[in-house]
Order: structure tokens, then C-alpha cells, then sequence
């Protein structure tokens, strides 16, 4: 059987549904080039691992409360009163502050094209694309940003964002992505592993200090039970390619961040239902610390790539 990938108009913004012969799926909204759904069948039942909305119009209303699945792009998680310098000249952003502080980019709302669908036997893929023209005076820097959903055997679905400087000079970027998991059951009952030894020590308003704390906690898995997390963690070259684990009793799913995603972002909200596993290029507010700082020549491009499986227990 082949792969198989469409598009429903039916709604705001194009939808996008990848599957695969296995039973696989996934569903990402052209708002934000989000992944919406990634699910598989276990017992005739299917069990959809992303904790994403009913609909383009709910994503678009409520997309700011926990902002599930958003591109963190040009900047990842808060800037310090969204302000910064660079080449000497301050910018202060100005889309969206929570508490005083910008967070999470700019592109997490913006209504991406489609531009290719593709599939075969072997795979099936969408294209999304998007000019940012500078238009937020806190960051003047038109670039031009390109994501890849792939979705394969084995039920592997991988994401690739390529980004190009527009601009007639350098500017200053991070990429990330903010997806909420929710693996079934009790987040309780879930165990959680990443190869890190290192933990960003956070301030009062949780912006990195420039310290780090040792922590290795998830080294060999630790149940999530009665905690509580808002921290990013930094990946351990000495221990291979980044990864994350997270699982319970029945399934388990597998994060494999490429290297240019050095840093992970783990968030537990209030609610308990579900937990952000968030891949970032670079620390929350590195505009103002530069920890991961990318600097982008004009006509440069930076690519970005990250790798969710998910499988059930035998």
C-alpha cells in the first residue's frame, strides 16, 4: 500500500493529513505549520499522541494560552521586556508579551502556503512555506522559512525547517518547536529519559542566569509523578545524538532532535494532562545572553531537523 497526502480547504487554513499503510497519521495545520495530530491504531482503537485542537479556528482563537505546537521562530521561549541588541542598535519587540517579556517568536500564527505534497511507497510529505517581511519592528530582518513533514515507516514522522536570510545584512536567529505530548493515561504514570546531565539555572521570572546546574535526573528515566518541571536541559555530546524517551505501561514515544537542537525544553502546565518536549536551537532570552545565538549572513541559509516515533509496548 501507498503513503498518502491531502489537504482539506474546509477550514481557515489548508489541513494537511499524512498516512501511512500501517495506520499512521499525521495532521498539521497550514496556521503556524503546527503539528496537529500524530496518532497510530493499537487494539482497534486510535490513540493520538499530540495534544493539539478540535479545529483551525480554536487553534487561531486559544493559540496564545499554552501555545501547543507553535514554530518558536526568529527567537525561542521569553526575551527579557522583548528587547535586545545587536550590530549596536536596541530593537524591542512587539507581537506578544506575557509578564513584560516577548515570548515564543514570531511565526507561531502565521498562515504558511502549501507548496508541495508527496507520496509514495516509501513515505509521504508536505511542504510549507512562509516570507516573514520584518514587519514587527523588534525584528526588521525579512527571512524567508521552509518546513518538511515526512511521515515513514516504522511509524516515523520527522520535521526539517530550512531557514534563508532575506536580508541585506546579518541578523540574529533561533528555531524551536513547542509540542504538547500526551501519551495516554495518567501523566502521572509516565517515565521520562534524555541524555543530560546539565539543567540552566532559571531566575525569578524564568529567564537563564548564564549558570548551569548539574542534574542528572533523566539520565536513566525517572517517573513523572508529582512533578513539577519548567526547565531546559542541555544535551550531552559526550553520550551520541541527542534523544528523549517518554512512556508509559503501553506506548513510547521517541524524540530524536538533530544536533543543530542542542537544548530541550521541558514544561509540566497545571493540568497535568499533558507535558511540552520542546527542541530549541539555542536558551530561552540567548538574544540577550547569546547562549546558541545564530548569526545568519545575507543569503545564508540554517537548517533544523527533529524526529518523533511512537510505538506500543509488546
Amino acid at each position: 500500500m501507498r503513503f498518502e497526502a491531502t489537504v482539506d480547504h474546509g477550514q481557515q487554513y489548508p489541513v494537511v493529513h499524512l498516512a501511512g499503510p500501517g495506520g499512521c497519521r499525521a495532521e498539521i495545520y497550514a496556521l503556524g505549520a503546527m503539528l496537529n495530530a500524530f496518532s497510530i491504531t493499537h487494539n482497534h482503537e486510535r490513540v493520538n499522541v499530540v495534544d493539539g485542537f478540535d479545529s483551525v479556528e480554536q487553534a487561531k482563537k486559544n493559540g496564545t494560552k499554552e501555545f501547543r505546537s507553535a514554530k518558536l521562530s526568529p527567537f525561542v521561549c521569553r526575551m527579557t521586556n522583548g528587547q535586545y541588541k545587536f550590530a549596536g542598535k536596541k530593537y524591542t519587540i512587539e507581537k506578544f508579551l506575557i509578564d513584560g517579556h516577548a515570548i515564543h517568536g514570531l511565526l507561531y500564527d502565521a498562515g504558511f502556503t502549501v507548496t508541495r505534497l508527496f507520496a509514495n511507497e516509501e513515505k509521504a510529505l508536505v511542504e510549507l512555506n512562509f516570507l516573514y517581511d520584518g514587519s514587527d519592528a523588534g525584528y526588521p530582518f525579512p527571512y524567508a522559512i521552509s518546513i518538511v513533514w515526512t511521515l515513514e515507516k516504522e511509524n516515523r514522522l520527522s520535521v526539517s525547517t530550512t531557514l534563508k536570510n532575506n536580508h541585506t545584512h546579518a541578523i540574529p536567529l533561533a528555531d524551536g518547536w513547542h509540542p504538547y505530548f500526551i501519551p495516554g493515561g495518567s501523566l502521572d504514570d509516565c517515565t521520562l529519559r534524555f541524555n543530560s546531565s546539565t539543567r540552566l539555572e532559571y531566575n525569578e521570572v524564568l529567564l537563564p542566569t548564564g549558570n548551569t546546574i548539574a542534574d542528572n535526573r533523566f539520565e536513566n528515566g525517572v517517573l513523572l509523578k508529582g512533578m513539577e518541571l519548567d526547565n531546559a536541559f542541555l544535551f550531552d555530546p559526550a553520550t551520541g545524538d541527542p534523544f528523549c524517551v517518554l512512556e508509559n505501561s503501553r506506548l513510547v514515544l521517541r524524540i530524536g532532535p538533530g544536533k543543530n537542537y542542542p537544548v530541550l525544553q521541558v514544561y509540566i502546565p497545571p493540568h497535568r494532562k499533558s507535558i511540552a518536549i520542546e527542541t530549541l536551537s539555542g536558551a530561552p532570552d540567548n538574544f540577550n545572553n547569546k547562549m546558541g545565538l545564530i548569526t545568519v549572513m545575507p543569503g545564508e541559509e540554517r537548517c533544523f531537523d527533529v524526529t518523533y516515533m511512537v510505538s506500543v509496548k509488546q
